[in-house]
Formats: C-alpha cells, sequence, structure tokens
C-alpha cells in the first residue's frame, strides 16, 4: 500500500467534501490524516491517503472541472515531529493586517525549535487574527520566549498571547 498526499482546492459548494471523500472510498482509498478548511470562499483539503493507486491514478479518479488537484507519493514517517514538553502551547495574535506577522512569529519559535502543528488566520475587516498550536522542547525558556513574542508583536502593533494548551481539551 502506498501513502499520497491530496490537495484540493475548489469553490465552496454543499457536496465538495462528500464528493472528493466519495471518490477516495470508491477507489479504496483510505484517508489517514486530513485536514479541511474554508479560504475565502474556496474550500481547501490536504488529506494524507493510503491505498493500491499510486498518484496518478488517484489524481485522474479525483479530476473534476471546478478543482484543483494534486497527488504526490510521500514516504511513511514513524518520527511526527520535534518532541515536545507533552504539553503544547497556543498561540494567538490580534492586529492590524500587514505583510510578515506569521513569518516573524514563526521564526521567533523555530529559533527555539519550536514546531506550529496547527495555525488558522483570519482577516475580519482590519483586524488579523492568528490562532496557533506550537509543541516545544522540553528546555525551552518560556518566559524568555514570551518576552521576545512580546518584542515582535509591539513591532507588528498587535496582541501576542502565549499559553499552555488545556490537556481536558484535546
Amino acid at each position: 500500500m502506498g501513502l499520497s498526499a491530496v490537495t484540493v482546492l475548489g469553490v465552496d459548494r454543499p457536496g465538495v467534501i462528500a464528493a472528493v471523500t466519495g471518490s477516495l472510498a470508491d477507489c479504496g482509498a483510505n484517508i489517514q490524516d486530513s485536514t479541511m478548511t474554508l479560504l475565502g470562499g474556496h474550500v481547501a483539503m490536504m488529506l494524507l491517503v493510503s491505498g493500491d493507486l499510486d498518484a496518478e491514478e488517484l489524481r485522474r479518479h479525483l479530476s473534476a472541472p471546478e478543482l484543483v488537484v494534486t497527488v504526490s507519493a510521500v514516504a511513511a514517517r514513524r518520527d511526527f515531529g520535534c518532541p515536545g514538553t507533552g504539553l503544547g502551547y497556543v498561540l494567538t495574535v490580534h492586529g492590524p493586517d500587514r505583510p510578515g506577522i506569521i513569518s516573524a512569529i514563526s521564526a521567533v519559535l523555530a529559533s527555539v525549535g519550536g514546531n506550529i502543528t496547527g495555525m488558522s488566520t483570519r482577516l475580519t475587516g482590519r483586524l488579523y487574527v492568528l490562532i496557533a498550536d506550537v509543541d516545544l522542547p522540553a528546555e525551552v525558556d518560556v518566559a524568555g520566549l514570551m518576552r521576545r513574542l512580546a518584542s515582535v508583536g509591539a513591532g507588528l502593533d498587535s496582541e501576542i498571547t502565549f499559553r499552555p494548551m488545556e490537556p481536558d481539551l484535546l
């Protein structure tokens, strides 16, 4: 059984997700991991799919004129992400929209070995909101990291919060 990374982008409408996942099921493909969201009126899906079809056969099975579909063979991984503290963190940003917000914040996190494991952003009027799940190595000085993030936030005219993830919410 091969593993494929599938991305799908199309104008949102009722039934798009059902059509794509139904096509996968019809050809015997199993969705092992996925994320799906709306981006500016478009449905965006990223899926890891296992099955007997190679990437090109799978793409042909999913092809539809209203969808942009890519499929690539990928190697299975057993070591997911960096080893963290066992307790992740939630980072939020609220401020005016401008280029470079994600870049600046992710660079600070990467500099201490932090891994963003999930992120969503929204622009509402002029307010930009970012929410990210972050996994940190155990040896990170969290207080020092919070000071660096606050400094980046001040430079972006944004409020940044960084707090431990509540394990009961997972």
